[in-house]
């Protein structure tokens, strides 16, 4: 448990350190480009794997690793102009993605080489959202950190202490309904907060950031049960080691990868309707 406090204080320093410490975007294209390549290395090792040896397969999920790195790299200092369209293509795959979870484990066809691909979209996806959002302002980044760890905390003891009837036994069977409806009530008492005291919203743009930001809870919920389910398929209890007590960069941000594009998108499309946020 030290070990785990330890790990998380420094993260949270670390990541808050690049959010509000400067102005300057290099501290946080370093660290989004980090976050990349540990994500990217995590999914090749939790995709269907060759006969290769395992020095074989370490190598090729570092040249994984790097690849996306330096995509997300270029797309952030070269191609905001189709940031939209990553994150559009994201929120498809999470859609689809809702299927495989209900119809697991009767079905595991999309276990197959085109996770490589999918896998890849998703991460650069999630980061130039997250760096998108961080250039709007950082306290929008931190509003979707808030709704992601409050949806998960709230599932965790409301869960722990009232659930009953399982949510998905058969991809993560310590979540539950009762769970969700508690991560939901939490992630809404911060939306309400959130609103009252920093937004002066009119009606309709009130709507639509309530609306946005529960569905990326739903989100983040979802990209959890994802990564969970390939986990499961793969075989893997963690998808890395690099985080002492937390396992790998996945299972730190499996929410995020789904949150952050579909928070993003929508701000995006808050600023075509001329909403002030």
């Amino acid at each position: 448990m030290l070990e785990r406090i330890v790990t998380a204080l420094i993260l949270v320093a670390v990541v808050l350190s690049c959010m509000f410490a400067t102005t300057a975007p290099y501290p946080m294209i370093v660290l989004m480009s980090l976050a990349a390549l540990g994500a990217g290395y995590e999914w090749y090792k939790l995709m269907p794997q060759k006969n290769d040896l395992e020095p074989v397969q370490k190598s090729k999920a570092w040249l994984s690793g790097i690849v996306i790195a330096v995509i997300v790299l270029i797309s952030i200092v070269y191609l905001k102009d189709v940031w939209i369209l990553l994150w559009l293509a994201s929120i498809g795959v999470w859609g689809v993605s809702l299927s495989w979870v209900r119809r697991y484990p009767q079905y595991d066809g999309w276990y197959n080489s085109i996770l490589y691909f999918l896998g890849g979209l998703l991460i650069i996806a999630a980061v130039t959202a997250i760096f998108s959002l961080w250039e709007f302002s950082p306290w929008w980044l931190m509003y979707v950190f808030l709704l992601v760890w409050g949806a998960d905390s709230g599932a965790y003891f409301v869960g722990k202490k009232f659930g009953m009837r399982k949510l998905a036994p058969l991809v993560s069977p310590n979540k539950s309904i009762e769970g969700l409806i508690g991560g939901l009530v939490t992630s809404g008492i911060i939306i309400i907060i959130v609103s009252s005291l920093y937004l002066d919203l009119s009606f309709w743009p009130f709507v639509g950031f309530m609306l946005l930001s529960l569905i990326t809870v739903i989100a983040s919920v979802l990209g959890d049960l994802v990564e969970s389910m390939v986990k499961r398929r793969a075989g893997i209890k963690d998808s890395g080691r690099i985080l002492p007590g937390h396992g790998g960069v996945l299972d730190r941000v499996d929410s995020l990868l789904a949150a952050a594009p579909v928070f993003a998108a929508g701000i995006y499309l808050f600023k075509i309707l001329g909403f002030d946020i």
